[in-house]
This record gives structure tokens, C-alpha cells and sequence, in this order.
């Protein structure tokens, strides 16, 4: 039967099997009918079958009409849409350029003609025609992902398929102008706040007040106007500042050198003022933009003022001054509300915990001390959290004293077992650091994030807890330990006070990180240093803690041996790649370095553990290294910082080092 038909010239409507198999049965099924009625009435079988003939022929009839003018319909749609495909690449806006493997012209529509001076291309190489091009081209050809690109005077949105060597540029100018117009029209919110206002106010007579809030007033005032911004005095010591992003963003390049300004200005009339600035901007909302912008504005307050912190929505913090160590301030006010403030969280809490960073030093044990016997002086039970194994040499001295003292060994607890008696009631005092990544018992602090209290005196660096209880951050001070010193003035009479071994340690701090009250040392640090050798802090005590053994003394020297200038006044020593080095021993001597004329910076790279390499660095004060390692992932103070990097060697980490160094001393030299 396929062979029947196979041989028969059907129409093409009949050329699907299923219909042409159909239409057989209905013919059958007619021509049965016929017969049937042949035997009733032969004149209506006759009728029947004429009638079936007819509509027969006229079904093949109309049925080829159909199909032949579908045919032709198809046809003629299959030429216009290859012709308009041919329009579309000659004529449609978007520019398509063909090239060869060595970056020759093969074609190109007359779209992207027009964006070239010259008219003949075919055949030369693009980099002679347009070396901007094909440096872009060359860029981002392997990048399989749409990239916008500035060529010339225009924005494009630039496609390349390299493997058949089509480049698709697709002109966005337009589009990107209002891009730029709307983010330079992006709503700016600062704060700005004079550091120490009252303190130099204190002592002046109402006809100089005037004067130099005239003078700040005009100041700020003249250099708003000259960046298109709208600054209004809300107090004394407190402006409040709205601009457009375009605005911010000059302000940026000119590196806010308003704050030397003012302070340079005023330091020649004998009082030193320094501002603080929060700014932010990349939200819609307003109330949230304001809150951000205190948000900023404390962080700067919190690394110590006379700087300034920018930072859009979700985006990182970026700082400008704090090339200045902050001012001491000359009250005890701030020191007498937090001993009340801690007071009262006390009462809130049925035990507390005290915690220093990682490899605790001298003035984070001491610190800890400090307030375990300020909660004691409160009725409440508290212990250190302190992990035997991670313990620098003098610290060690220190525990086997404290061993010695049942009541402060008792107290002495491990971060596991710190985490198994903490409750819902408990609170967290983190000492001398404010990061949690570098806390000695991270998981206690995930326990108690909630309740948590910080007295540092570090520089507060981008990543800080969310929303703690109380926070005490003093980058004035000396040391942890003199903030907490300074509490006892305020405790409860008629308890017992520190006792000799807790006085030294924390006298110990003090004297470890002023370097025995040679740096970063005011009158209140002297004050402290009194009011704990009045209680029996024992200076022989300290020297003995604080002594070196000999294989350290050794190290010491060694690493100081590896001494090179990498500038005329910053020195550098490094490690071995292969061996460990205990990070008291790089601290040692990064502050020895110091002492050798003409450095005013030093730095020392060592090897940690397998996987960790430490950076110390040291300054006189002139050299702000604290943004130096900032860079590098760590942080401190102006001038005695460190950051640690993972993963990477020595010799990796010092040319880390070296690049932050030229990039930073390139910042300041413009």
C-alpha cells in the first residue's frame, strides 16, 4: 500500500499518512453507502455518489488552494525575516565588528562606522586604527559576560563571542549620563564634631569662646560653600552637614584638608582643636542615612578623632586623618559614669566574665584582674577567662604567681568551661580589644553576644560587636589598665580593694604598653600609676615579671640583625620563613628599633604558626601606622599597631608591606 501511494503524485495535504489514511476510510465508508442505497433506490445512489464526487473534487481543490497559499505565505515570511535580519545588522543601533586572530578588520555595519574617523578599515588591524579599541577588546575578550566600557567620548555595553571573533558594542551614553547624574545627585549626611571643645574651653574667658567659635563657624562655613554643601551649627561643639555625592566626592579628593586647617590654625593660638566628621550616603531613607552618619561619627570618635569616616549603604568604612595621637582628656567625668553604668549592669547579671584578646599581654590579663575584683567590690562573682596554652613568657610569670593566691586561682577559668557555666543572665566584659575575631573565647562571645560590655583603649576599627550593653573605648589612654584604674574612685567603701599581686599586674600593663612610661603617657596615666603603688603594686614585682630568658633575648637580637631601611626613617627586620617566632619577641624589637637614631617607623615580620604570619609595627608618633595595617587586614593605634595574614610567607607578606608603605606615603605626598 506505501508503495501505491509512494508511486501516485498526491497532493501535499494528503502526504501525512495519518490524514491520507483517514480520508481513504471516509471514502470507503461513502462508497458503502452508496451500495446500500443502491439496493433501496437506485436514482439515490446514483444522487449520493455524484454528490460524493463533487465534494471529492472540491475538497482536493480547496484543500490544494490552502495549502499552496500557506506555502507561499511561508516563503514570503522566510524572506522578510531574512531580510530584515540583513536590515537589522546594517542598520540597527548596536555596532557589530568582525576580526581575525591577529585583530585585523574583517567587517563592520555602518553603525560602528560612524564612531571612526577614517573610511576604509577592511584589513588593517584595529590596534592602528584605534588603539583604545583594541586594548578593550584585548581586555575583555575571555570575559563571556557583558561589560561596560568607556571608548572615546561614549559608554558602551560591550559583547564579544572570541570564538567566532564578533564584537557586539552596544552605545549606552545616554543611559549612563543619567546614571551619573542620579548618583551624583545621591543624598550626603555628616556630622561634625569638635573632639575636645570642652576641654579647651574650659579655662577661657567668654571674649575668646566667641572668637573661635566665630572662627570654626567661618571656617567650615567658607570650605561647605566651596563644595556646594550646607553646613548649620546645631551646638557648641556640633555641626550637622547635607550634600550631593558629587559633592562628597570632591571633598574626598582634596583628602578633607579642613581638618589641618583648623587644627594648624588653632594649635598657633595655643588651643589645639581637632574635628571628627561622620558621613553617609547610598539610602533612600533618610532616618537611616542620619543614623549612619552617627554611626560613622562615633567610630571616628572611637579611634581617637581628628578624622574623618565615609561609608555608603552595606559598603566598607573609608577614613581620612588621624594623623594626630588624640588629646588627653582632663576629666574623670566619662571614667565616673561608667563605673556607675557597670554598677547598674551588675545588679542585671548573676555572674560575670572577663575575657582580653587572643595570647592575652600584660595589660589584658591585668585589666581582667582590675574588674574581677571591681565585680567582687560589687557582690558579684566573676571570672577570667584565660587559655593556659596561648600565653606570652611574661604572662606565664605572672600565673604561676597568681597560682599562689587560691581566691584569683579559683577565678582563673578556660574558654570551654567558661562556655559551660554562662547563662541567659550572664555578662561578657571584653578587655583590651573591641574585634570579636580576635577574642580568646570566640564561642563565649557568640553565647553572650547580647551582653556584652567593651573597655578598650585601642582605636575602634570597621568591625565591632552589634549593640553592646556598654561601651568604653578611650584611645587617649595608656593602656586598659589605666581606664579601669581609674573605676575604683568610684566603687563601693568599706570592701576589700586590689591587693598587691593585682595592683602589679596592673601596673605591669601600664608599664608594658607605654614602654615604661616613655610613650602615649599623660597626667592621668602618672595618676594610675600612683593610686596602684599606693596599694601595694611592687615595681620589683614588675621587673622580674617582665624579664626576658635568654633564647629570647637571643631571638631578639636575631631578628634585629635582619635590619633594613626601606625608607630614610622606616626600618624593617624579618624572620626566618622556617621558624616560629613568639610575638612578645617581634613586639621587643620593633619597639628597640625605635631607639636607634634617625627611624621613626619600624616593622618586623615573623612567622606565627604554619599557616599565620604576624606584622608589628611601631612609631614615634609621626608615622601613622595604624592605617598602614589597617590596610592589611589588622589595626591599633597611630602609633604602635599589627595585623596578622594567613596563608601567605614571609617574603609574600613583606612585599605586601612594602606596597602599602609606597601607596600610603604616595597619599600623603599629594
Amino acid at each position: 500500500m506505501k508503495k501505491l501511494f509512494a508511486k501516485i503524485n498526491l497532493p501535499t495535504f494528503l502526504e501525512d499518512y495519518r490524514f491520507r489514511y483517514l480520508s481513504l476510510a471516509m471514502v470507503i465508508l461513502a462508497l458503502i453507502g452508496i451500495v446500500v442505497a443502491a439496493f433501496i433506490k437506485p436514482w439515490l445512489a446514483l444522487i449520493i455518489f455524484l454528490c460524493l464526487l463533487g465534494l471529492v473534487v472540491s475538497s482536493f481543490v480547496t484543500l490544494a488552494t490552502i495549502t499552496k497559499n500557506t506555502n507561499q505565505y511561508i516563503s514570503d515570511l522566510s524572506y522578510r525575516i531574512k531580510r530584515g535580519e540583513q536590515e537589522a545588522l546594517v542598520k540597527m543601533p548596536v555596532g557589530i565588528l568582525i576580526y581575525d586572530k591577529d585583530l585585523n578588520i574583517e567587517w563592520l555595519n555602518p553603525y560602528l562606522q560612524q564612531y571612526f574617523d577614517q573610511d576604509n578599515l577592511l584589513g588593517k588591524p584595529l590596534s592602528s586604527i584605534d588603539a583604545e579599541l583594541a586594548s578593550l577588546i584585548e581586555a575583555n575578550e575571555d570575559a563571556n559576560e557583558i561589560k561596560e566600557v568607556h571608548w572615546g567620548e561614549h559608554d558602551f555595553e560591550l559583547i564579544i563571542q572570541k570564538s567566532i571573533g564578533v564584537v557586539y558594542l552596544m552605545d549606552i551614553t545616554r543611559y549612563a549620563a543619567i546614571e551619573h547624574k542620579a548618583a551624583d545627585e545621591q543624598i550626603v549626611i555628616g556630622q561634625i564634631f569638635l573632639d575636645n571643645y570642652d576641654e579647651i574651653t574650659q579655662t577661657m574667658d567668654d571674649q575668646v569662646i566667641s572668637n573661635l567659635n566665630n572662627y570654626v563657624t567661618n571656617q567650615l562655613t567658607d570650605w561647605a560653600t566651596s563644595f556646594g554643601m550646607f553646613i548649620k551649627r546645631v551646638d557648641d561643639d556640633h555641626f550637622f552637614l547635607v550634600a550631593y555625592r558629587k559633592a562628597l566626592d570632591a571633598v574626598q579628593a582634596d583628602k578633607f584638608k579642613i581638618l589641618d586647617v583648623i587644627r594648624e590654625d588653632t594649635s598657633k593660638q595655643n588651643y589645639p582643636l581637632t574635628l571628627s566628621i561622620g558621613l553617609a550616603y547610598g539610602d533612600t531613607d533618610l532616618a537611616q542615612l542620619f543614623l549612619t552618619s552617627q554611626s560613622n561619627l562615633d567610630l571616628a570618635l572611637g579611634r581617637g578623632g581628628d578624622q574623618v569616616v565615609v561609608k555608603a549603604k552595606d559598603g566598607e568604612a573609608r577614613f581620612y586623618g588621624g594623623k594626630t595621637n588624640p588629646m588627653e582628656k582632663r576629666t574623670r567625668v566619662r571614667a565616673r559614669m561608667i563605673a556607675q553604668a557597670l554598677q547598674e549592669l551588675f545588679k542585671q547579671t548573676d555572674k560575670v566574665f572577663v575575657v582580653g584578646h587572643s595570647r592575652p599581654d600584660m595589660d589584658a590579663v591585668g585589666a581582667a584582674m582590675g574588674i574581677r575584683r571591681i565585680a567582687q567590690m560589687n557582690g558579684k562573682d566573676c571570672l577570667m577567662v584565660i587559655d593556659p596554652n596561648k600565653l606570652h613568657s611574661d604572662v606565664v610569670r605572672l600565673m604561676e604567681s597568681a597560682a599562689q593566691d587560691p581566691e584569683i586561682a579559683n577565678s582563673i577559668v578556660t574558654p570551654e568551661a567558661a562556655v559551660s557555666q554562662a547563662t541567659d543572665q550572664s555578662l561578657l566584659i571584653l578587655v583590651d580589644h573591641s574585634k570579636p575575631s580576635i577574642t580568646a573565647a570566640k564561642d563565649l562571645y557568640e553565647r553572650l553576644a547580647t551582653r556584652t560590655v567593651i573597655i578598650d583603649h585601642h582605636r575602634r576599627g570597621e568591625e565591632f560587636p552589634d549593640n553592646p550593653m556598654l561601651v568604653y573605648i578611650e584611645p587617649y589612654a595608656s593602656s586598659t589598665c589605666e581606664l579601669i584604674t581609674e573605676m575604683f574612685e568610684y566603687q563601693p567603701t568599706g570592701v576589700p580593694a586590689l591587693n598587691k599581686l593585682e595592683a602589679t599586674a596592673m601596673l605591669a600593663g601600664i608599664t608594658v604598653d607605654t614602654k615604661s612610661f616613655s610613650l602615649r603617657t599623660g597626667t592621668r596615666t602618672f595618676d594610675a600609676a600612683s593610686y596602684l603603688r599606693s596599694v601595694g603594686a611592687d615595681a620589683v614585682l614588675i621587673q622580674n615579671l617582665l624579664k626576658e630568658n635568654v633564647s629570647n633575648f637571643i631571638q631578639k637580637n636575631h631578628l634585629m640583625d635582619t635590619i633594613e631601611m626601606v625608607t630614610p626613617t622606616m626600618a624593617l627586620c624579618t624572620g626566618e620563613e622556617d621558624q616560629i617566632y613568639d610575638p612578645v619577641i617581634a613586639a621587643q624589637a620593633a619597639d628597640s628599633l625605635l631607639s636607634v637614631s634617625g627611624i621613626e617607623a619600624s616593622f618586623v615580620i615573623t612567622r606565627r604558626s604554619a599557616n599565620k604570619i604576624g606584622i608589628s609595627a611601631r612609631s614615634l608618633g609621626d608615622v601613622n601606622v595604624q592605617v598602614m595595617m589597617e590596610r592589611l587586614g589588622g589595626g591599633g593605634h597611630l602609633s604602635n599597631a599589627a595585623t596578622q595574614l594567613e596563608n601567605e610567607s614571609v617574603a609574600d607578606a613583606k612585599q605586601q608591606l612594602l606596597d602599602t608603605i609606597a601607596a600610603v606615603n604616595a597619599e600623603e605626598e599629594e
